[in-house]
């Protein structure tokens, strides 16, 4: 093989191995796709969520007025008590004896007063007939005024000390369960400046509430009658509803985070819920079925005519018509129509629309860019989301035919 002949074959290779890069290996054009959605019937809810603490609606703490040492204790944890069912005794020898200090002392108070009164009355006579001095009268009212105020002060001692005999009897104030006892026999209590708590009674137990701690970035949200969802570690697949009924308005701050308490009525017929457990609870602040709706994407487009197939109207609003959010319609497959519309809630994927559209209506909520356009194993399809295929692709033939 000559030299002519070698140079020959290598160039048709190399014009081969051109033409094959350009015929077959140019890379298709990028190009966009505009993706739409339906307006369509649906429903928005929103909440928020805090952690709280289980607790019964009526808890009374039990206390003695009176000090002492604990006599007797006739209930325990978890008892069931009847109003004035009987809890607990003190020791009652030193108010026993200070009743009878107090018995004493009236006595020899009245014993006083008698000898006094009879003093004052025969001196009231004498005085009415001049036979004794001004000066000497007033001596014998002063005293007569005297015991009888002593006499008062002896009879209020005897109530106080019958009073404090009685406090040495302690008693259930509500029909309910001793959820603590906080005393033991023999123990002594001083109740010289404050009340000390025996025992701490639930009311009612069937009928719980939550004390939840709600952020004051979402407290604005909250409000009385309001559905809860909530869940305790106790029961982690179990889930309990109540209802808010108290927005409390005094603030408290932790951390430089303020929170307000809200109360939350929950029933316990299976008697699951414990006083003290910690609840996970979600507030739903807004629920809404069956209302036209539209995704958020559709409210953010803006508008590239260059992303529109060829032929595409657009059709722009006024400005002075404008008075709200737009949105892109597409009419009849030949028009992108600008549209103001009146909103009203959202749970930030949708909207709700109160005016400016009607059910089954197309919006452009966003446009992708694709290598190619041939859409097999897995490439981006011309789909636009829910409803059906975009609008700026042609029909293949017999797409509409029943097989």
């Amino acid at each position: 093989m000559n030299k002519k002949k070698v140079i020959l074959i290598v160039g048709i290779l190399l014009l081969a191995v051109a033409a094959y890069f350009l015929f077959f290996g140019k890379k298709k054009m990028p190009q966009t796709i505009v993706k739409t959605e339906l307006v369509e019937l649906g429903s928005i809810t929103n909440s928020i969520t805090a952690t709280g603490k289980v607790e019964p609606v009526t808890e009374v703490e039990v206390g003695t007025q009176v000090s002492g040492k604990i006599d007797k204790i006739h209930v325990d944890y978890n008892s069931k008590v009847k109003k004035g069912q009987l809890l607990a005794e003190l020791d009652r020898s030193t108010l026993s004896t200070s009743l009878e200090s107090a018995k004493t002392d009236y006595s020899n108070a009245m014993n006083e007063y008698a000898y006094y009164k009879k003093v004052y009355d025969r001196n009231v006579a004498l005085h009415e007939k001049k036979l004794i001095s001004e000066a000497e009268f007033e001596e014998v009212e002063f005293q007569y005024m005297k015991v009888s105020n002593s006499l008062r002060k002896a009879k209020y001692e005897v109530d106080r000390a019958k009073t404090n005999l009685g406090y040495a009897t302690i008693t259930s104030p509500i029909n309910g369960v001793v959820i603590s006892v906080e005393v033991e026999e023999g123990q002594t209590v001083a109740a010289s400046m404050t009340t000390p708590t025996l025992f701490i009674i639930a009311e009612n137990l069937v009928d719980m509430q939550v004390v939840a701690n709600i952020d004051e970035a979402d407290i604005g949200q909250v409000k009385e009658g309001q559905s809860v969802q909530f869940t305790v570690d106790a029961y982690p697949n179990d889930k309990f509803t109540g209802v808010v009924r108290q927005v409390r308005l005094e603030p408290t701050t932790t951390s430089n985070v303020v929170t307000y308490e809200v109360i939350v009525d929950a029933k316990n017929p299976d008697m699951k819920l414990k006083p003290g457990l910690t609840a996970n609870i979600t507030v739903l602040t807004l629920s809404k079925d069956s209302i036209m709706t539209i995704p958020n994407k559709a409210l953010r487009f803006q508008m590239d005519e260059k992303i529109l197939p060829p032929g595409m109207k657009v059709k722009y609003l006024d400005p002075e018509e404008i008075h709200g959010p737009t949105v892109w319609a597409i009419v009849d497959r030949e028009t992108a129509e600008q549209r103001c519309i009146k909103t009203g809630a959202s749970n930030g994927t949708r909207t709700e629309v109160l005016e400016g559209l009607n059910l089954g209506e197309r919006l452009i909520v966003s446009s992708i860019e694709t290598a190619d356009m041939d859409f097999k194993k897995g490439n981006m399809s011309p789909e636009g989301g829910k409803g059906g295929n975009s609008p700026f692709m042609p029909k293949r033939p017999g797409g509409g035919k029943r097989k």
